[in-house]
């Protein structure tokens, strides 16, 4: 969600800025800009409506020369998407700034700065840091002095940069809840609120801790804390690959990343798994003895990181012998909630920057939480940092907004962390070696369950003309069930729901007919025949059903009900084969639906506002 790349170098670096615009174009966007300043103190504006390719056009029609500049890309909070209320924002000509997150008290301080003879020029909260810090300017001798006298008057989150054209070879940043990194060059420095953005010009690394604010030059980066003092941040070798522009032989990165899976998976499950156990280091060096204590996991995540959670309540309910509570992260850290002896809180998080699931990790750290473990794709991110315990998940750089392998590696890991904590609690050597064993034939299954491309391709005809569909799934397939939903509408724009089956004949049967198609998961578990009486349901009222079901699960197509036979598997892995068709049914509905898969519209990858 919005993107920031800045930069000070004795070259030209407006291409610079714009090719790292491109590299953050996952995060989701509505309109970019970029300025830059030369020696003499003159900037240069640009500001484009759309896609990065937009800007890149208009630099090629009106170049900007300078070595000092700044670059963004915004995902729209207050203003409509407009060029006017594009970054950056300037203040009487003379400072710029790009902004990430909200500005709670802009209103306040819209006032006060108008009192003071401010215009505004955009609806955007964003443009008070811009004039507030023109006016520190003129009371303090430095533009770092006037940045750290603006942030102690901003309330809410942000990650902001600021350029003064009358001091043209310095950058100020500041960071407070939304993520900015330090890149370091020879003779050059950069900034960006992901490193992905600076990878072709730099691999060294810093990462702003909450309330840092820091000065760059070319020759030198100087970060001072949250009380004025000056700190050092560890200077660490990113070890991160990805080419923005690759997407291989594939038409979307959702396509790419969902034949990814069996990779990733094998990637993440690599040296944690041995002997018939898992290996409890792969949760950190201290994780043996706190993974010990554990008693009871509450586990907050968002969105898909929320399903992953919800699967997981049933493993470890079920196998590991601890109870279990998943919350949504926006609603954890706005309620009281009790705090149960020997808890683990867990928080799950691809980007490791996610505001709410970071807020509430910061909140329970208050409330007597005996250990905190993060399941996160990102090393060095907010939730990894500010974590007792880290599940480096190794999933490689997801770049489609739909979650796919991320989803299927969290998963992974949650079953490893069930194993962890069950050895714990009663679970016998039997039970870990069968879940051992079936993380082992992971990767191989998702293989298999990916060989059903062509029969979803052609199911995926059924849906062109359909604007509502049901999800249906019982016990640890409910989630997934969910999750099928979310896809679908995520990048079809095709409104889903998803219910456990058994609350068909709780309010849903009303909805079906024969414009309502009914996706239905089901594996061949303890349950099945309790969801073919649920599917029966349906048949008997119209609905149209398209079941993924076991191979031995005794489901026959006819003229009321498709079935798609799904590769046999353990019991232990079979939410996470069952999430490959929902993933590809999503897709080539989208395709058929021509809608943009990777960049769905109002929607952001990496969420770091509330």
């Amino acid at each position: 969600m919005c993107g920031i790349v800045g930069a000070v170098a004795q070259r030209d670096v407006a291409e610079i800025l714009v090719e790292g615009l491109k590299r953050l174009e996952y995060r989701g966007y509505d309109s970019a800009g970029v300025a830059v300043l030369n020696s003499e103190g003159e900037m240069g504006r640009l500001r484009r409506l759309g896609k990065v390719q937009e800007l890149a056009t208009a630099l090629e029609q009106t170049p900007l020369a300078g070595g000092t500049g700044i670059a963004h890309t915004r995902w729209a909070t207050h203003g409509e998407p407009s060029e006017r209320n594009a970054h950056p924002h300037v203040s009487s000509d003379d400072i710029a700034v790009v902004h990430n997150g909200i500005i709670e008290n802009h209103v306040a301080l819209r006032t006060m700065l108008q009192g003071l003879g401010y215009v505004f020029s955009s609806d955007t909260d964003t443009e008070v840091i811009a004039h507030l810090v023109h006016h520190e300017r003129k009371s303090h001798d430095s533009l770092l002095a006037a940045v750290q006298a603006t942030v102690k008057q901003l309330e809410g989150a942000y990650g902001t940069v600021v350029m003064d054209c009358r001091d043209p070879e310095r950058l100020v940043v500041a960071r407070s809840g939304s993520p900015l990194v330090v890149g370091y060059g020879l003779g050059e420095h950069f900034i960006a609120s992901d490193q992905l953005a600076l990878l072709p010009v730099t691999r060294r690394f810093a990462f702003l801790e909450e309330g840092d604010v820091a000065e760059i030059t070319r020759r030198d980066v100087t970060i001072y804390d949250l009380n004025g003092e000056r700190v050092e941040r560890e200077i660490n070798e990113s070890e991160v690959s990805h080419d923005a522009g690759d997407k291989g032989p594939y038409r979307h990165y959702m396509m790419k990343e969902i034949y990814e899976q069996p990779t990733a998976l094998q990637r993440t499950l690599e040296g944690r798994l041995a002997n018939g156990k898992v290996a409890l280091d792969a949760f950190g060096d201290n994780a043996a003895e706190l993974l010990a204590q554990v008693k009871h996991v509450q586990i907050i995540a968002c969105g898909t990181s929320y399903h992953a959670g919800m699967v997981a309540r049933y493993w470890l309910e079920q196998h590991a012998g601890v109870s279990c509570n998943v919350e949504i992260a926006s609603e954890f850290r706005y309620r009281k909630s009790h705090v149960f002896p020997n808890s683990l809180l867990v928080t799950i998080s691809q980007s490791g920057e996610t505001a709410d699931t970071l807020a509430a990790l910061r909140l329970a750290k208050e409330m007597g939480y005996m250990a905190s473990l993060t399941i996160c794709n990102v090393p060095g991110s907010s939730l990894v940092r500010e974590s007792d315990m880290a599940y480096m998940m190794k999933a490689g750089a997801e770049i489609g907004v739909a979650s796919t392998k991320a989803f299927t590696v969290q998963l992974a890991a949650l079953l490893m962390l069930t194993g962890a904590i069950g050895v714990h609690n009663g679970m016998t050597e039997q039970t870990i070696g069968e879940l051992v064993s079936a993380l082992q034939a992971l990767p191989s299954k998702v293989e298999q369950a990916l060989s059903l491309n062509d029969a979803i391709e052609a199911l995926a005809e059924d849906f062109a003309d359909k604007h509502h569909a049901l999800f249906l799934g019982r016990g640890d397939q409910y989630p997934i069930a969910m999750e099928g939903a979310l896809k679908l509408k995520e990048i079809s724009y095709i409104h889903a729901e998803a219910y456990a089956s058994g609350e068909l004949k709780h309010g849903p049967l009303a909805l079906i007919d024969a414009d309502m198609p009914v996706i239905v998961v089901a594996p061949n578990n303890e349950l099945l025949e309790k969801l073919k009486s649920n599917v029966e349901e349906v048949r008997a009222r119209g609905g149209l059903m398209y079941v993924f079901a076991d191979v031995d699960a005794h489901f026959a197509s006819d003229d009321t009900m498709k079935v798609i036979p799904v590769p046999h598997c353990n019991e232990f892995i079979a939410p996470i084969i069952y999430t490959l068709p929902l993933q590809l049914l999503s897709y080539y509905v989208a395709l058929i639906k021509g809608t943009d898969v990777d960049q769905p519209r109002n929607l952001a990858k990496s969420v770091t506002v509330e």
